[in-house]
C-alpha cells in the first residue's frame, strides 16, 4: 500500500494518514482482517510523530472502519461504502446548484479549484 503524506500541504497529516487508509480498503489493497503497520513503524516510516498516527487510527477506529484488539495492533474492521454525510452533502450541493443555474461541468471545476 502506498502512504502519499505532504508535508508542506495544509492538510492535518492525521487526515492525510486516513485517508490512505480508507483509500486502501476502497481499492481493495486492504481487506478486513489485515494488520496495519504498528503506529512507532509507520510513524518513522513517514516521518511524523507517534502520536499523529494513533489520532488517525483512532478516527478510523471511530468511523467503524479499523478496530484494536490487545497484542494484535490495527486491523481493517470492515469495508467501506460511500460515506453517508458526504453523499448527503452532494446532494445537497447539485441542489443549491441547479437552483443557482449551474451545470455538472460548472460543478466540477468548481470542486477541482477546491481540492
Amino acid at each position: 500500500m502506498r502512504w502519499l503524506i505532504d508535508h508542506s500541504s495544509r492538510e492535518l497529516l492525521q487526515h492525510q494518514i486516513a485517508r490512505c487508509v480508507r483509500q486502501g480498503v476502497v481499492t481493495g489493497e486492504l481487506k478486513v482482517g489485515e494488520q496495519l503497520p504498528p503506529a512507532a513503524e509507520l510513524a518513522s516510516a513517514l516521518s511524523v510523530d507517534r502520536n499523529t498516527v494513533l489520532a488517525a487510527y483512532r478516527q478510523l477506529r471511530d468511523d467503524g472502519l479499523l478496530e484494536f484488539r490487545r497484542g494484535r495492533g490495527a486491523r481493517v474492521a470492515s469495508t467501506m461504502t460511500e460515506p453517508a454525510p458526504v453523499a448527503e452533502a452532494a446532494q445537497e450541493l447539485v441542489a443549491v446548484a441547479r437552483r443557482y443555474g449551474l451545470g455538472r461541468s460548472d460543478l466540477i471545476r468548481l470542486i477541482e479549484q477546491l481540492t
